[in-house]
């Protein structure tokens, strides 16, 4: 079971994501905030694997402070962002902030459940719109320099560039001839080396690196 809470100042669209999530026997909404405010006063309380955070929300603290204070503070859940904005910007500072995925309102509901699901289980996954302007965005933002002792082995490089095409750990196992056990391994190095949090932020890295090209995705 999935334990979701829902983030957003709209009742229109909070309760339509509560009824279409819940129709879903692996989903349960354990939770509905308003604000960023009201969602980290009841964290413990929810306990969410997954945390659906709309990026436009009155009060002090956005969406994008509220996924950093999330990821920090509870890093056992995950955060899809869910808006209406087409800021890059934006998308830019929730992917920064920890989100492991990132769905405009416009998207088919389908898709936002196959984002939860897929966060759920530590992967991303990113609107075709949305994917697109993030490797725009990245592509402008030139070469980053490697962090002190980041150097990745061959394989890692390998597994890295498998990631960044959004494989699972299973997919990656079977397309390197590996187990499951050294792909988690591999991913934790390559963490480690970068000094990165988590894939998504791992993904970005490979682009702005060169080890992966937009024409590819």
């Amino acid at each position: 079971m999935i334990r979701v809470v829902l983030v957003d100042d709209h009742r229109v669209v909070s309760r339509g994501l509560h009824s279409y999530l819940e129709s879903f026997d692996d989903l349960r909404v354990v939770g509905v905030a308003a604000n960023g405010e009201a969602l980290l006063q009841q964290m413990d309380e929810w306990s969410p694997d997954v945390v659906v955070m709309d990026l436009l929300m009155p009060g002090g603290l956005d969406g994008v402070e509220t996924t950093r204070r999330v990821r920090q503070q509870w890093p056992r859940t995950q955060v899809v962002a869910l808006t209406a904005s087409t800021d890059e910007a934006r998308l830019i500072g929730a992917l920064r902030a920890g989100a492991i995925g990132y769905v405009r309102k416009d998207t088919e509901p389908e898709f936002l459940l196959a984002a939860v699901r897929a966060a759920a289980s530590g992967q991303s996954l990113f609107a075709p719109s949305v994917a697109a302007s993030l490797w725009q965005e990245l592509a402008r933002g030139g070469q980053s320099h490697l962090p002190p002792g980041s150097e990745l082995t061959e394989r890692e490089l390998d597994v890295l560039r498998q990631l960044a095409h959004g494989r699972t750990n299973r997919e990656i196992a079977a397309a390197l001839f590996i187990s499951e056990e050294t792909v988690k391994t591999h991913l934790g190095n390559i963490l480690g080396k970068l000094q990165l949090s988590h894939r998504t932020q791992a993904v970005i890295y490979a682009l702005k690196q060169g080890l992966i090209s937009l024409d590819e995705l």
